[in-house]
């Protein structure tokens, strides 16, 4: 589309009917890429996706189990004493950012409850890719906590990488029973050390306890592993859930990467949709995230 015209139609075209436009162009796009392939070239898993979409339209995750992840049937809390609202995580309180609205709080809870489902292609871990008593999580860009939040009680310790203020204060507040625990890391991880950012490198020689990351910073990832040159180097036993669905060649990339550092890597199963991702190309489906483990 003509630039001129493009900036036309983002003005005189409210958002909710371009993304629903755009999911719709989206849907066509893709079942006819696939379904015009030799079937041998067509993996059981993208046949799944296209079975989802000949009947529903595009979302991110495109499989029926995210249906029954719903704000509907999300609790919103209010703490009067810390004026801030939660959920409770099996038992746990969750707290979100003084700014999130109540529906905003349960459509968000929704959403990461069904990132983490064992069906998801976003989820972290799996069956035989998981943590126990004598593992350190660094959670790298942590946000609410909610992943590290469902582990506080089976590892030894959690660091927080966060800068956020809005969510350092609710952190505080969620894991203010395990201070024992837990530390928060206010800045951001990536490729430069200052008053705002830390690498990876720099974060391991002051906490060289670390046996497990989990790297999820929207579209950042190539940025934070470009500031683990020193580590990726080393020898040291680890693990790693990166994500790989924000940019197309993310995942070849990043498996090549950790693969030539002495890591085995595995893909998380299914596909996500980034629709959100403006240069979303052909062939459209992108796996959540990789596992490593060296």
């Amino acid at each position: 589309m003509n630039p001129f015209i493009f900036q036309i139609y983002r003005i005189l075209v409210p958002k909710p009917l371009r993304t629903r436009i755009l999911k719709k162009s989206l849907r066509k796009k893709i079942i006819n890429y696939y379904y015009s392939l030799p079937e041998n070239m067509v993996n059981n898993e993208q046949r799944e996706v296209l079975e989802y979409l000949e009947n529903n339209c595009v979302t991110i995750f495109p499989y029926q189990f995210r249906k029954k992840y719903t704000p509907e049937n999300v609790e919103v809390k209010y703490d009067s004493s810390l004026g801030m609202f939660y959920v409770l995580q099996d038992g746990k309180k969750l707290y979100f950012k003084k700014s999130r609205k109540v529906k905003q709080i349960k459509q968000a809870f929704a959403d990461l409850s069904g990132d983490q489902d064992p069906r998801s292609p976003h989820r972290y871990l799996s069956e035989d890719f998981n943590l126990g008593p004598d593992d350190v999580i660094a959670d790298i860009g942590s946000a609410e906590g909610m992943f590290s939040l469902s582990l506080i009680e089976k590892v030894k310790k959690i660091y927080l990488i966060e800068c956020d203020t809005g969510w350092i204060k609710a952190l505080n507040a969620t894991f203010a029973p395990w201070k024992n625990k837990v530390e928060i890391i206010d800045k951001y991880a990536s490729d430069i050390d200052d008053d705002q950012h830390i690498t990876l490198d720099s974060l391991f020689r002051i906490k060289d306890d670390i046996t497990f990351l989990k790297i999820d910073v929207d579209g950042d990832e190539q940025k934070v592993l470009n500031g683990a040159s020193a580590l990726l180097s080393e020898k040291r036993k680890l693990k790693i859930a990166l994500c790989t669905y924000h940019k197309a060649n993310d995942e070849r990339d990043f498996t090549r990467l950790l693969e030539n550092s002495g890591f085995s890597v595995t893909p998380s199963g299914g596909y996500m949709i980034h629709y959100y991702d403006k240069k979303l190309d052909c062939p459209w489906l992108r796996r959540g995230l990789i596992r490593a483990k060296r």
